[in-house]
This record gives C-alpha cells, sequence and structure tokens, in this order.
C-alpha cells in the first residue's frame, strides 16, 4: 500500500470517529478520543473513543466499512478494552456501522463470538439489527432503563 493511500485511510478513520464523537456530544455525553487511535501502540493501549455522562463511562473501539461484510477483531483489541474498562469501571463496545447506509450499531464485547483462529467476530448481520443504538447508550446513561436489560434484548435475538 502506497503512503497516500494508508494516509487517505488514516483521514476517513479520523473522520468516522469524529462523528460518532459529535453525535455523543450532541446527546450531552462528554467524549475524548483516544491519542493514539489507530497507532498501533503496544505498551498502553487507548481506546478509540470514551464517552462518559452522570457518571457512566463508555469505551468504544470503532469499525466502519464500505458495504455489509463481517467484521473480525485482533484478540489484543478486545483484552485491551476489557482492562481499560477493568481499570475505568466503564462498559466496553465495538461501535459499528456501513458508512453512508446505516446508523451506528454497538456490540457489547461479551456478545463477540470467537473464530478457530482466534480472532472475534461481528456478525454482518448486527448493521442491520441487533446491537444497542445510540438511543439504548443515551437512555441508560441517564438513567431511564439499565442497560441489561438492552444488552438482555440484543442476545435474545441472536
Amino acid at each position: 500500500m502506497r503512503d497516500n493511500e494508508k494516509i487517505l485511510i488514516k483521514r476517513r478513520a479520523f473522520q468516522r470517529e469524529r462523528d460518532l464523537a459529535r453525535k455523543l456530544w450532541s446527546l450531552g455525553f462528554a467524549v475524548i478520543r483516544g491519542p493514539a487511535s489507530g497507532a498501533k501502540t503496544k505498551r498502553v493501549f487507548y481506546p478509540d473513543l470514551v464517552a462518559i455522562k452522570n457518571g457512566k463511562i463508555y469505551i468504544f473501539e470503532i469499525k466502519t466499512r464500505e458495504k455489509e461484510e463481517n467484521i473480525y477483531v485482533e484478540p489484543f483489541q478486545i483484552e485491551k478494552l476489557k482492562e481499560f474498562s477493568r481499570r475505568s469501571g466503564g462498559r466496553s463496545f465495538v461501535a459499528i456501522k456501513i458508512v453512508k447506509e446505516t446508523e451506528w450499531r454497538f456490540i457489547p464485547i461479551e456478545l463477540l463470538e470467537k473464530t478457530e483462529k482466534g480472532r472475534y467476530k461481528i456478525d454482518k448481520k448486527y448493521f442491520r439489527e441487533g446491537g444497542l443504538t445510540i438511543e439504548d447508550i443515551y437512555r441508560d446513561a441517564s438513567g431511564d432503563r439499565p442497560l441489561t436489560e438492552y444488552i438482555r434484548k440484543v442476545s435474545e435475538k441472536s
């Protein structure tokens, strides 16, 4: 891959992370983008986004696609999300979206499927149904309903 292509890919990823950050910010969340998001840091892990509202912490690894296809996440990313959650007391999700087609969906990391090769798979069905919506995250942060109710709803659909 040429340097120009790498720069374009990073720019698009940044724009997509910023899109989600702006949506969460407009709903009253405090949002911060990880300073090394996408930088392949090994010693310290920074999630793509962290959002906080009413003392509740939401941690996001962001994955977008141009078309509907399964997503595979490397085990170290999920393990480091779990560690960040443990240290912060927050909940971790993989945020997914098909660019220009679907709204954001949030898959709790505990619902991810592990493949035979050890990677985590997010089935393409989650782009259209299942997972949590941004409204579910907002309602949980606002105290309307506990997130466990939504997660139970999601896992029953699977």
